[in-house]
Order: structure tokens, then C-alpha cells, then sequence
């Protein structure tokens, strides 16, 4: 906070941090919440700009302004309401979201972005401790089933938004519990899961049923799961993209997203949670090891974070984007797109090298081990236009190799193969607005899209249970407005619709608005 031209300025305050030193020690979360007094100056930076940007930004078309708002009026409530309007898990994106909806924000075009994420999740922690977020069971049921295969963001967010439409709801998960990679590839630092469990009890209380270690395509067929009235396929894209170079099949060379499915479970077995025990022989440790992680994103910032908390010795990672400029922002990503690289990172902060501008060649090893990765400079925007420069290879001693380059496509052995989906050219599937070719059978999420963000997920989800209830013979909405509320001014009501906007002085209602059918008993 400071002072400029007699006018009071507010400053950019993020999340308080732990040292990054001490936090390596543990799995706990690594970050906190400011006073409530720094939050309510934060949703006072907020410009409530005549077009907010920041609803482009957001994949959920959050109403970031209102509740930026109604934080700063101390209104918690109300913000809270305006929150789940449009998120089913604020929680979840509040923690781990990369927060396209800053990058957007018309703040960042010369100053710091409004701290959107950190107020959104001061709501939801705010909506829980005071008691606010209860079970909100339907209030009757339809008789129609749907069946979701996955309990990733996408399928938890089609199971809530179907339940809430009356819909009898089973989630069938293949591994020990829900959540996909916000279980078993997000590392506990970034996301407790406890945060998990709380949520899906309440999904629980509301009526979803959830069915664990139950691999559809293996231990059920999908044809069983034709008896639902719907089935919604939200199975993630679990294919890795794979390191085509010599040395890739070397002992000690693994995907990330295998290291980290370890590590979560790991940690679960260590608080005392259910989690299969690994044998011995299969254990991917970076403990005492010289470990280089292929890949750039938020992935191989996980695999970074994990390592170092294993005590490995030394942690390197290759990413073949170029080096930052020096506003952050590269070219190729101008306001108001969200850059595909910050200038650092919680893991990067904790320790361990990046390398900008580098593309592995080869990997070798002795005696079938990993030894090393051999690499060379590239210029380029992206993986798909990048040249070598000459004279510039290198060599890098290792361990331990994490291949972190992302996901091709949905796994089509099993369920999609079963239930012989249509594929698009990339290997997802191809669901146009949601309906396969199939009836009765939708995808939403990463198989129908590709891997994305954790709001994109949420939002696929949001939307595919719109086409399904509507497919199932609702209407689309799951919150309707009955007539007597509608009307409850006439019958003196003061939380009535037409009370409040005459009220408001904003907007005069005219009877014509009034003049359409009432619910009769």
C-alpha cells in the first residue's frame, strides 16, 4: 500500500509463502492466506471494468468482478454465492489453477493483475470454516440413471451438476479413490487431499454413489454399463507423449506422471491413508540421485518438487521453450492470453536448474542403467518450429530421467474400444457437443478435448450435464426459480425478485416483464 498523487494505492499481495527451505522437509501445503483486512484490499484493486476480460479468461466464465466486490464489502456470503454459481470446486481451482483469468485481467496490461485466484479461494476457505457449504440435495428425483466413468474434475463436476438435476448418479473410478490427478499426479504441497475427501462427502450427502477399483472394460463391461439411461464417458488423457530418442528404454528412465502416482501414494500411506503398497523392485525414488526432468509445465514442476523433497542431489530440468523476456511476457502470448512459462515457479523457488532453449537427442546409461542426457540448444517459439544451434550440444549426468512432456489422448483399450467410439485426427473422443455417436453415451473433460486445465475440466463437465439432462428430458437448468418466488412482491415478500431490482434503483420493472405464465397449483 502506498501513496500516489494524494490517491491511496493498493498493491499486489499473493498468497503468504513458506520458506522455501523449511517446506522441502515436509508435504504440507506451501502456502497460506492473508488477513482478512490484505483480501478486502485486494477485491478493492479489482477496476469493475465496463468489458472484464477476466471472464474471457475464465474457461467457467467466473463472475470474478461481483465477488471481488462483495469480498471487499465484507460480504462473504454473498460472494460465496456467486462463486458456486459458476464453480462446483472453487477449492480446486482456487489452489491449483495456473490462473488464466490473471493473465486476462486489464490490470496486467501495466500493472499487477488483481490476485483473482487467492480471493477465490478466501471465499470457499471462508464458506467452510463459517459452515456456509452444506449437502444441497435435490428436492425430488427423476428415476433416470447415469453412470460417469472417472472421477476426475470433469466427471466429479457431470456428477454434480446431473445429481442436482434429480438424477441418480454412480461414479465408477479404477483407482482407490476420486479425483484422478488431482489425487495421484498433484503433489500434496499444492493440494492436500484431505481437500478432496471433504468435497466428495458432500457429494456423497447429496446422493452420488461411488464406485472404487472398478476398471470399466476389465471388471465390468461397458455393455453392463449400457442399463444407466446415460453414460458419460470423462476418462482423462492418460496416454503419455513419448521421448522418441536412443536410451529411452534404460532402467531409470519413467514418465513423470508415473513417478508421481508413487509419491502420492507414497504420502497417503505415510498419514494413514488407503493406498496400495508398491513392490519393492518397481519403487521410482530420486532420493540421492542426480535426476533431470524432460518437460517445462506444471508437471515437471511437480516432479521437481517431489524430488527435492526425496533428498535428491541435484535436480536439472530441460524445457524447450525459449528463454523470458524480461516483462515475463513472451511475444507469442500478448495480454490477454496466459503465458505458457513464468519467470519462476514454487517448485523452482525450493531449488533445482531450468534450462530455456534445450532439446534432449539421446539418453545413455552402463549396464542398462541411465548414466546420462545428451542434449543441444534450440531457437524456436514452440516444439514445432525449433532449429538447432550449431555447436552448442551438452551433457548432462543422471540418475534418474522424468519424461514430462504431456498426453496424447484418452486410453482407448477398454471402455472407448468396447463401446467402439469415433476418434478425432488426435486420438480424443470425437463428441461434438458432447453426444458420441452413440446414444445415450457423452464425453466431456480431457478425452474429448485433449489435456487441459483443471477449470477446463470443471467447465466440460458443467456443460455436458446441461446436454445430458436435457437428453434425459429436463431442461438444462438445475436451479429453477419457482413463480412464487418469482412473484413473492405482490405477496410482500422483500427477497423477492421484483422487490429487489425495483429496490435497487437501477432498473425499473414494468408489468409487461410480469405478464407471463404462473406455476398454478
Amino acid at each position: 500500500m502506498g501513496e500516489l498523487g494524494g490517491f491511496l494505492r493498493l498493491e499486489r499481495v499473493g498468497f503468504d509463502k513458506r520458506n522455501p527451505k523449511e517446506r522441502v522437509r515436509d508435504y504440507r501445503q506451501y502456502f497460506s492466506l492473508p488477513d482478512d483486512r490484505t483480501l478486502r484490499d485486494q477485491g478493492a484493486r479489482c477496476m469493475d471494468c465496463g468489458v472484464p476480460f477476466c471472464h474471457e479468461g475464465c474457461p467457467l466464465g467466473n463472475l470474478i468482478p461481483d465477488w471481488n466486490d462483495l469480498v471487499y464489502r465484507d460480504k462473504w456470503r454473498d460472494a460465496l454465492a456467486k462463486l458456486h454459481a459458476t464453480n462446483n470446486f472453487p477449492e480446486f481451482t482456487g489452489l491449483i489453477c495456473p490462473a488464466p483469468c490473471e493473465s486476462a485481467c486489464v490490470l496486467d496490461i501495466n500493472d499487477d493483475a488483481v490476485t483473482i485466484e487467492q480471493i477465490e479461494l478466501a471465499i470457499v476457505t471462508r464458506g467452510f470454516e463459517e459452515g456456509w457449504i452444506t449437502p444441497d440435495p435435490p428436492d425430488a428425483r427423476t428415476g433416470r440413471t447415469v453412470g460417469v466413468v472417472g472421477s476426475g474434475p470433469a466427471g466429479l463436476a457431470v456428477a454434480a451438476e446431473l445429481n442436482a438435476h434429480g438424477h441418480a448418479v454412480t461414479a465408477y473410478e479404477r483407482d482407490e479413490g476420486p479425483g484422478g490427478l488431482l489425487r495421484f499426479g498433484v503433489p500434496d504441497a499444492k493440494l492436500e487431499k484431505w481437500i478432496i475427501d471433504r468435497r466428495v462427502a458432500l457429494l456423497e450427502e447429496e446422493g452420488i454413489e461411488f464406485a472404487y477399483g472398478v476398471d470399466v472394460g476389465r471388471d465390468v463391461s461397458a455393455e453392463e454399463l449400457r442399463r444407466h439411461d446415460a453414460l458419460v464417458v470423462a476418462i482423462g488423457s492418460r496416454v503419455h507423449r513419448h521421448l522418441d530418442v536412443a536410451g529411452r528404454d534404460l532402467a531409470g528412465v519413467h514418465f513423470a506422471m508415473e513417478y508421481l502416482y508413487q509419491r502420492n501414494r507414497a504420502v497417503a500411506a505415510e498419514e494413514g491413508r488407503p493406498a496400495p503398497e508398491t513392490p519393492a523392485a518397481e519403487v521410482i525414488s530420486a532420493a540421492g540421485k542426480r535426476v533431470v526432468v524432460v518437460g517445462g509445465g506444471d508437471t515437471g514442476m511437480d516432479c521437481i518438487s517431489n524430488a527435492l523433497r526425496e533428498g535428491a542431489d541435484d535436480v536439472m530440468l530441460l524445457d524447450v521453450y525459449p528463454p523470458l523476456p524480461a516483462d515475463g511476457r513472451p511475444a507469442s502470448t500478448p495480454w490477454p492470453l496466459p503465458p505458457k512459462r513464468t519467470p519462476t515457479t514454487y517448485a523452482l523457488d525450493e531449488g533445482g536448474d531450468r534450462r530455456f532453449g534445450t532439446q534432449v537427442t539421446r539418453i545413455s546409461g552402463a549396464d542398462g542403467q541411465v548414466r546420462g542426457v545428451h542434449g543441444r540448444r534450440v531457437e524456436g517459439t514452440s516444439s514445432r518450429d525449433l532449429h538447432a544451434i550449431p555447436g552448442s550440444d551438452f551433457d548432462v549426468p543422471a540418475d534418474l530421467v522424468l519424461i514430462a512432456i504431456g498426453f496424447s489422448h484418452p486410453e482407448h483399450e477398454g471402455l472407448v474400444s468396447d463401446l467402439a467410439l469415433d476418434l478425432d485426427r488426435r486420438g480424443n473422443i470425437r463428441a461434438p457437443v458432447y453426444g458420441t455417436k452413440i446414444e445415450g453415451v457423452f464425453a466431456c473433460g480431457d478425452a474429448r478435448i485433449g489435456q487441459s486445465l483443471v477449470v477446463t475440466a470443471i467447465a466440460e463437465g458443467r456443460r455436458c450435464a446441461r446436454v445430458i439432462d436435457q437428453y434425459l428430458g429436463g431442461t438444462g437448468e438445475a436451479r429453477r426459480i419457482p413463480a412464487e418466488a418469482m412473484f413473492a412482491y405482490e405477496d410482500g415478500d422483500p427477497y423477492s425478485l421484483r422487490h429487489q431490482a425495483e429496490t435497487a434503483r437501477t432498473v425499473t420493472v414494468g408489468d409487461a416483464f410480469w405478464s407471463g405464465p404462473r406455476d398454478e397449483p
